[in-house]
């Protein structure tokens, strides 16, 4: 996977109730990925994922949402869930490496040495700080990504900034390629990014998730007009 380094993976994904939640609206998003110079995609669900095999000729990052008991999402929670990826066309699958248990008590550790043990795939690690990091490379993963730092209770989010520190530390200790994602929302936090260290970066929200983008701009708009307003 020579052809990631130091190149943007878009994380092409549509949440529940988003009008554009469906196969051809995901696959649209990754062709205009393609188009726009990214080196991969980071694609949601199985149908989701043969649908953009499909239309491009880039790698594809496949991965599944479930929950943990908490009501936070597991990444890929399943070894069948990895099976059904591989069979849609996933040439790389996305797994949660924390080291929260799963239902069925499994770490993401444990999980991710299972699948490099019985399953053909190159598997990028989700963690949330260095010490999950490095245990993902211990036992085989093929990329870390710094996906969920700011999403587990030891690693909560503070500032909404991308965890660029994050991405320092674990590039200086480990020689597997880390991928910086998450709050990534300007080109000069995503340069910052390889500088510091990355392998490549991932972009999703900033540039898949056009609500949330016309959100940040109207609600940025309704705090100026108050602000004027008060004056």
């Amino acid at each position: 996977m020579s052809e990631l380094k130091k190149g943007l993976i878009v994380s092409c994904q549509a949440e529940e109730g988003s009008p554009f939640n469906s196969p051809e609206f995901i696959a649209a998003f990754a062709k205009a990925a393609e188009l726009g110079g990214a080196v991969a995609v980071r694609v949601r669900d199985p149908g989701n994922v043969a649908a953009v095999r499909e239309v491009v000729n880039l790698p594809v990052i496949g991965l599944t949402k479930g929950y943990y008991s908490t009501g936070t999402v597991l990444i890929t929670p399943t070894v069948d869930d990895v099976i059904k990826l591989v069979k849609s066309g996933a040439d790389i699958v996305a797994v949660d490496a924390t080291r929260r248990l799963r239902p069925n008590g499994v770490s993401g550790a444990e999980f991710v040495r299972f699948i490099k043990s019985k399953i053909e795939i190159p598997v990028m690690a989700d963690i949330s700080d260095v010490d999950e990091a490095l245990t993902a490379v211990d036992v085989g993963a093929d990329f870390v990504s710094t996906t969920l730092s700011g999403y587990t209770e030891e690693s909560a989010d503070a500032n909404g900034l991308p965890d660029l520190d994050l991405v320092r530390n674990i590039s200086s200790r480990v020689r597997t390629p880390v991928i910086a994602e998450g709050r990534i929302w300007t080109p000069e936090q995503a340069k910052a990014a390889i500088e510091l260290g990355a392998y490549a970066v991932c972009v999703g929200t900033a540039i898949t998730r056009p609500v949330d983008i016309v959100h940040k701009f109207a609600f940025s708009l309704s705090i100026g007009i108050s602000s004027h307003q008060q004056k």
